[in-house]
């Protein structure tokens, strides 16, 4: 059975010595010194350790049962929510008007990190419960919070979001399930919604539905999209539970992964909802809950990576086979452990510089919101907006090539279901697929967010670059081998950026057939740059008294690997951007 250890002392060096969360002018954050950060994370650790991590695999194989209407959980899970209930760790950072704690988004996605990784299936059931809390805090009237947050903070009713039907995914204009307005204000909700995560389950008292439907006479496509509250048992004025609503579950999907969340098909006959912020409006309101959903899907993406790392690493130290060509390593033993062979190291390798430039990024990315909504600064709030879809998109794609490269490490056992690895692999596909496919991330990000405030933001990013470049000229630590390689693939960006201004304009499918690859760029040259900043600190440490050195050496040395193994991708990237949209467009549909 594999195991899992919280990373607190690389999330203690992304927080501190690199972000130096505790200085920055962000209210709050004067809180967040490092005994404060590390009692949380420590805390976080051992709840996940010897909580939360035992039942992923009972998740895995018992999988959710609907018996009767309901949904059962698997053994264990219901204590185990209540535990994480009880601890408060549902409420981190909402708002202490409804009984949050009022901390960070910052602090939230490192224990984020840290639950996802030890069961992600168990943690989606309080994570999509506050996406649907911060959609309802953000567009919700003043009687909707006080009726619906507080305990929405302390997960006794726990959330989801309904967007997909049979017939319709990305394109939610096609939608067909209606509202019908009341006399008393409400509407009678008619429709079926799929791949609904947590959409019932036998963990809290009630659960809030936030559900996309069309009001009669609305207008045609997306243009006519509302969202409205359509809680599982009605709710009277005092708070009070009442009767059931006309909300059932159709069936459980079987799923490759996440068996331990329920993922259902919903059915809504005449369900009593309440319109959500304004009319014809909804994707507006539902872009709040999905904008900080795809955050923590890329989350999810690392996180699923980091915890199969763990163990492909230490197998590879423990397991005997073959000799080090330059040498014997283990004289006493019949043969020498997996990890003195360069290919296993360089899979090794492959994962641990990707993991650890995932959470500085992330971690990057939840203080920047933390910047945009407590500072209001519109600035961060814009580049945040632009790396959303790579965060995303990039994040995803990677931790699900690391986790099955984990599993090659273990050759034939990590096929087998008793060694726990393909669990990881098979947890991770689906971050790749919802809260917006990787392609339509892409798209995202090539066809929206490139050009948003005039481009304001991407070129943000760049003289953000540009300036680290220039004024760490001289670092002895970076000019080996970082200063260079992340000044050219930030060339490779603009030129690519430069292509799609020029010939996009001309035809819009010579931008489009390049934008995956231009967010996997983006990625790595956004992973590049975190490295190059984690190893400007980490060589800046090393003179310290008392400073871990093994620590610092390892970061810089892996950060060096990144730089000289894997963001020279972008030059792959950027040539077949360049190369056109023809070959990609050239077969004809029946030529498939």
């Amino acid at each position: 059975m594999p195991s899992y250890t919280a990373p607190t002392k690389d999330m203690q060096f992304v927080l501190h010595d690199v972000l130096g969360a505790s200085t920055q002018d962000i209210p709050g954050y004067e809180e967040m010194d490092r005994d404060f950060t590390g009692a949380v994370l420590e805390e976080a650790g051992k709840l996940a350790q010897e909580v939360l991590h035992p039942l992923n695999v009972v998740g895995d194989t018992q999988g959710c049962k609907l018996e009767n209407g309901i949904v059962r959980t698997p053994d264990g899970f219901k204590e185990a929510f209540d535990q994480v209930r009880d601890g408060g760790w549902t409420a981190l950072d909402c708002d202490t008007q409804y009984g949050g704690q009022g901390l960070p988004y910052l602090m939230q996605t490192g224990v984020g990190e840290i639950l996802s990784s030890a069961n992600m299936a168990f943690n989606m059931y309080q994570g999509l419960t506050h996406g649907a809390y911060s959609a309802i805090h953000a567009h919700g009237t003043d009687a909707q919070k006080a009726k619906w947050l507080p305990k929405m903070v302390t997960c006794e009713w726990t959330g989801t979001m309904n967007l997909t039907e049979p017939h319709c995914g990305t394109d939610l204009g096609l939608m067909r399930t209606k509202a019908v307005p009341q006399e008393d204000g409400s509407y009678r909700i008619t429709g079926q919604k799929i791949f609904i995560s947590a959409g019932d389950h036998d963990m809290s008292d009630n659960i809030v539905h936030l559900v996309l439907a069309k009001i009669q006479g609305a207008p045609e496509g997306i243009k006519g999209v509302s969202l409205f509250i359509v809680p599982k048992v009605l709710v009277d004025d005092d708070g009070n539970l009442g009767a059931r609503n006309g909300v059932s579950v159709g069936k459980i999907e079987e799923k490759m992964g996440i068996h331990g969340n329920s993922t259902c098909v919903m059915n809504y006959d005449e369900a009593e909802g309440y319109l959500l912020g304004d009319a014809h409006k909804g994707m507006r309101a539902m872009f709040t809950m999905m904008n900080e959903a795809r955050l923590g899907v890329g989350l999810q993406g690392y996180a699923q990576a980091e915890i199969a790392y763990q163990n492909a690493r230490a197998y590879a130290l423990d397991r005997l086979q073959g000799r080090d060509v330059t040498g014997t390593k283990n004289p006493d033993g019949p043969a020498d452990p997996l990890i003195v062979h360069p290919d296993i190291r360089r899979n090794l390798m492959d994962q641990k510089s990707f993991v650890e430039g995932a959470r500085a990024f992330v971690f990057w990315g939840a203080m920047m919101i933390d910047r945009a909504h407590r500072n209001a600064d519109e600035d961060a709030d814009g580049l945040i907006s632009l790396l959303t879809p790579i965060i995303k998109g990039f994040l995803t794609d990677k931790g699900f090539e690391y986790a099955t490269a984990a599993q090659q490490v273990y050759g034939g056992h990590g096929y087998i279901e008793e060694w726990g690895m393909s669990q990881f692999a098979r947890d991770a596909r689906i971050a790749m697929i919802y809260e917006g496919a990787n392609g339509v991330q892409a798209l995202d990000l090539v066809g929206r967010k490139l050009a948003q405030d005039g481009g304001k933001h991407v070129m943000a990013f760049f003289d953000m670059v540009k300036s680290f470049c220039k004024e760490n000229a001289e670092d002895e630590t970076l000019k080996a081998g970082f200063l260079e390689p992340l000044k050219a693939a930030s060339k490779d960006l603009q030129s690519a950026a430069m292509y799609f201004m020029q010939s996009g304009m001309k035809n819009p499918n010579a931008a489009l057939a390049g934008s995956y690859d231009f967010m996997t760029m983006f990625g790595h040259v956004a992973l590049g740059l975190m490295w190059a900043k984690m190893a400007k600190t980490a060589g800046g440490m090393l003179g310290d008294d008392g400073a871990d050195r093994d620590f610092l050496e390892a970061k810089i040395a892996t950060g060096r690997y990144y730089m000289a193994r894997q963001l020279p991708a972008t030059g792959m990237h950027l040539s077949r951007i360049q190369s056109g949209p023809e070959t990609v467009m050239e077969l004809e549909p029946t030529a498939f």
